[in-house]
């Protein structure tokens, strides 16, 4: 780097899985390049990485069409915060992370003030938005992306990108098997463990609890000898009075390897559970509305993203009106038996996925090439 002064690093996240991707890379960049200044919206997980954070992610999550509406005023007065941030000449790169709606604009922002642009975790244009394309490879100097068939449809619309693997990847290095983590879980080493994963937001939590629950009781009157356990996200909270169920907090991983079979909400956690190993249904529901919008707009057979990697349905899915308790709890008790077809063609599902997946690393890799764009 050139210049009187080491110009600053910008992360910019929209959600608590961003804030989690961006710490792991600046806990390496702190190695890799420890003299650059680092800033930017996110959390705790950047917050202890030794970002200087300039606006809270809490302030800015949401989720749906409707929703969204709700928060634009918020995400205009950070936007301008932003670009005036960048027109000072303190940004020597902007680091986006998902959060497509309002990460392109502020990329958008990058462009002008001459600043580039890395892209980490890219926008699914698979799903949906493919006209965002052009836009992506007019304003992003590097993609780095997390799921192996993104880099060729990206490369294809004239993106550099290359693919780093998954993040969780980095996570799961050391897993604990299943007898550990049931024992660090106060559970019954001999009886089958069920999961929920009911979501992690606020409105997830609202629409899918009483349903997971309902789903866990229907299980439990066919098979009264499993256990339930319900993975809390750190970004949300659940009142115990609300939920029949032990709560864990924060620790999905060991969940997931405590549980026999998962219920899970369609995102992140599905590729968890894939490395993880844990046989699951998805189930998910939004409002009419935004559903009804998303219908329209999606353009692919699967929500979960388990079953977007494998392209085929290796985990079944139950979406708003299908989401019956009953048929959700007949779906589950075969992967909840250790020796069915089901649950045997479920496992072999989740290790190709997690074969899909890449290597571990991708912090370190998205690390240097921070460090390689702030050299050139």
């Amino acid at each position: 780097m050139t210049g009187q002064r080491v110009r600053e690093v910008l992360f910019v996240v929209g959600e608590a899985s961003g804030d989690l991707h961006a710490g792991k890379v600046a806990e390496v960049l702190r190695q890799v390049a420890p003299a650059v200044p680092l800033v930017g919206v996110g959390g705790g997980h950047m917050r202890r990485a030794g970002v200087e954070i300039i606006e809270d992610v809490e302030q800015l999550a949401v989720m749906g069409f409707v929703e969204v509406l709700q928060h634009i005023p918020r995400h205009w007065a950070l936007l301008r915060r932003l670009r005036a941030r960048m027109a000072s000449g303190r940004v020597g790169l902007v680091v986006l992370l998902d959060y497509p709606g309002f990460n392109l604009k502020v990329a958008e922002a990058a462009r002008a003030a001459g600043i580039p642009v890395l892209y980490y975790i890219t926008p699914q244009v698979w799903a949906w938005g493919a006209n965002r394309l052009p836009k992506i490879a007019r304003l992003v100097t590097k993609a780095a992306s997390i799921l192996p068939f993104e880099e060729a449809l990206l490369q294809q619309h004239g993106v550099d990108a290359t693919f780093v693997g998954h993040p969780l990847l980095d996570r799961a290095q050391a897993l604990p098997s299943m007898m550990d983590a049931r024992a660090e879980l106060g559970l019954d080493g001999d009886r089958p463990v069920l999961a929920l994963f009911p979501g992690s937001r606020r409105a997830e939590i609202a629409r899918h609890l009483d349903l997971f629950v309902a789903a866990a009781r229907a299980v439990q009157r066919r098979r009264p000898e499993v256990q339930v356990v319900v993975g809390v996200a750190p970004t949300v909270s659940i009142n115990a009075a609300d939920c029949p169920f032990p709560l864990v907090q924060g620790a999905s991983f060991v969940v997931q390897r405590a549980a026999t079979a998962g219920l899970l909400k369609s995102g992140t956690n599905t590729l968890e559970a894939a490395v993880a190993g844990l046989p699951h249904v998805i189930g998910y529901r939004t409002s009419g509305i935004t559903y009804a919008i998303a219908k329209r707009v999606v353009k692919i057979p699967h929500i979960g993203l388990v079953n977007v990697v494998a392209e085929r349905e290796v985990s079944p899915e139950f979406v708003q009106e299908r989401f019956v308790p009953e048929r959700v709890a007949a779906a589950l008790l075969p992967l909840l038996e250790e020796e069915s077809p089901a649950r045997t063609a479920a496992l072999a599902g989740l290790a190709e996925v997690r074969a899909r997946l890449g290597t571990p690393g991708a912090s370190r890799r998205v690390a240097e090439m921070i460090a390689q764009l702030l050299a050139a």
